[in-house]
């Protein structure tokens, strides 16, 4: 057998996501790409290693016990690359996040003065639904995960990085008077809502229960840029948070409208499991957080501060 590192994580990726598509992605790989490596890598075994059922790619039996020995193959040859840069003086390691979808317009800022600091450390950052990063934590997949709502089923340390403000949002042709920032006006409009489970989806009916606000829900859709892109649209009202529609406002495509008790403030916090024994690079970005994340607010995120 002759085959390369890079066949092993390209086997692998399709293995963890079970989407060719969905690996070239990740890898930064065209789909053909990726198909050819895994192609030649599976030329190597008589046994298969996928089959497709319908126009899904399923891991075999045998696969998946390749795809564990890929596992311990790579993360033998990264521990190699670790030594050697600590060797050299440089903090090297693995630092792996994931983050609500939300969280995208965030965590970036926090991180990218860290990864400057230390060119030897791999970051892996999972941009994802709520559900995911939670079940990511819960199975000690990842150092931290980025949250606007704390999971109340973990017990979690945290860190707080950002307020996270969200407002009542039209597009321009939606544009309505709102009678003495009147509540009651929520009862009325179609309401474009995240899906269940969503930090803003949470936040939004914690908001409504506290209000004894009864409100009429037009559409429920899975990611805040399709929820953005429908208010854009001009297919209904929503709440959203200020931090992904900045571009939006300052263009003048989508307009804040004024509501009493409104923005709805939650906290944007890094959060670990308690039991997890954190990393040094782990430890080393909790440390580089508390020392510089307000100069991070102020530099970056001035409009939500």
């Amino acid at each position: 057998m002759n085959y390369t590192l890079n066949q092993l994580e390209v086997f692998l990726t399709v293995a963890r996501l079970g989407s060719v598509t969905k690996a070239s992605e990740v890898l930064h790989l065209t789909q053909p790409a990726v198909s050819i490596q895994l192609r030649n890598f599976q030329d190597q075994f008589r046994i298969p290693l996928t089959e497709v059922i319908g126009r899904r790619i399923h891991i075999t039996e045998f696969g998946r016990e390749i795809a564990c020995s890929a596992e311990k193959i790579l993360s033998q040859v990264n521990e190699i690359n670790y030594a050697t840069k600590a060797y050299e003086g440089f903090l090297a390691g693995r630092l792996t996040i994931s983050v609500v979808s939300t969280g995208g317009y965030v965590m970036p800022y926090f991180l990218s003065g860290f990864m400057k600091l230390h060119p030897g450390i791999e970051l892996i950052m999972d941009v994802t639904n709520k559900s995911r990063v939670v079940e990511s934590l819960e199975r000690n997949q990842v150092d931290f995960s980025l949250v606007s709502i704390i999971p109340g089923q973990l017990p979690v340390s945290k860190t707080d990085l950002l307020e996270n403000k969200l407002y009542l949002v039209c597009s321009p042709e939606n544009k309505i008077r709102v009678p003495s920032r009147s509540l009651e006006i929520l009862s009325e409009l179609p309401l474009i809502f995240r899906e269940e489970g969503s930090g803003t989806r949470q936040a939004m009916e914690k908001f409504f229960r506290s209000h004894n606000l009864s409100v009429r829900k037009k559409m429920e859709l899975t990611s805040n840029e399709a929820v953005k892109q429908a208010v854009l649209a001009g297919l209904g009202f929503s709440i959203l948070p200020v931090i992904g529609i900045t571009e939006e406002l300052k263009a003048g495509r989508m307009l804040i409208l004024p509501v009493k008790g409104m923005p709805i403030s939650t906290t944007w916090s890094l959060i670990s499991l308690k039991s997890k024994k954190l990393s040094p690079v782990a430890l080393a970005f909790l440390d580089y957080l508390e020392k510089e994340k307000q100069s991070i607010r102020e530099r970056s995120f001035s409009f939500a501060v």
